[in-house]
């Protein structure tokens, strides 16, 4: 039996972090499919902004604000679709912050607010998307993670642990939500081209455009396959390296980045969303 695939006709698309990056350009990438797409996050003016640009495609938009920090305010998200837009069909996890992590100035906020906003702002979206999916016997749920969750990388100790964090918990969930008729899939995008990326300390190969991020996303939703990835043969080859033993590993991803030539800097760089919000 093919696992759930949601179309426009079964309901509505939730978005997390739609403001920006790979969230802004799934939606209007959705939104030009014919789907009804409700969008979440703090900045209330961009997600104004976004549903005025969708006014033309076929689907709409729709502004629910909310901080996914505040379980509270996800259980009223969800209790709007459900209760004002009608059946959530599909759920797509995006909403996260890339807060860069130097050894040498260590800060406790920088972790606690990757903690929150990553994988806690994760769990208070997926716990009611659950509920209100499991009462209607089918769904479609996707989790955004990143190729910075398959193995440590540079200033990524915040960052990628949650979305290793998120890379385990999508295949945990995996066997019961299958006999449960709602299927999961995790997204792990590459580097995507925004001005986060233009603050990264070393160089980033395979660039590619959210608008480009965003096709790669919206097609792999509609095919069988559990994991998506944008730009796929790039995140295959990161794979291949992390199968390596640790004494290949570092020495191969400090060739990469050019991290062993870098000095030591215990200057903070500036807080930015992740390029794959």
């Amino acid at each position: 039996m093919r696992d759930f695939i949601a179309r426009p006709e079964h309901g509505i698309v939730w978005i997390s972090g739609a403001s920006s990056g790979i969230g802004r350009a799934l939606a209007l990438k959705l939104a030009g499919e014919g789907y009804k797409v409700a969008v979440t996050a703090r900045s209330h003016e961009k997600l104004v902004e976004l549903q005025a640009e969708a006014s033309g495609l076929d689907g709409s938009i729709v502004v629910l604000d909310g901080d996914v920090t505040d379980a509270e305010d996800m259980e009223h998200v969800m209790a709007s679709i459900e209760y004002e837009h009608g059946t959530l069909a599909m759920v797509i996890l995006n909403a996260a912050v890339y807060l860069p992590v130097h050894a040498e100035d260590l800060h406790r906020a920088d972790f606690e607010t990757s903690f929150a906003v990553n994988l806690s702002g994760v769990v208070n979206c997926l716990l009611p998307a659950i509920r209100h999916m499991k009462a209607k016997g089918q769904g479609q749920i996707a989790i955004v993670s990143s190729i910075t969750g398959y193995g440590g990388l540079p200033m990524g100790a915040a960052y990628g642990a949650t979305k290793a964090a998120l890379i385990n918990m999508a295949e945990s969930l995996k066997f019961d939500l299958d006999k449960m008729g709602i299927r999961i899939q995790l997204v792990s995008p590459a580097f995507i081209d925004t001005p986060a990326t233009d603050k990264s300390a070393f160089p980033m190969t395979a660039l590619v455009s959210p608008e480009e991020a965003a096709r790669q996303i919206a097609a792999g939703l509609k095919s069988q396959a559990f994991e998506i990835t944008s730009p796929g043969r790039f995140t295959t080859l990161l794979k291949l390296a992390r199968l390596l033993p640790y004494g290949a590993y570092f020495p191969l991803l400090n060739r990469l980045t050019g991290w062993r030539e870098r000095p030591s800097s215990a200057g903070r760089h500036p807080a930015t969303p992740h390029p794959a919000e």
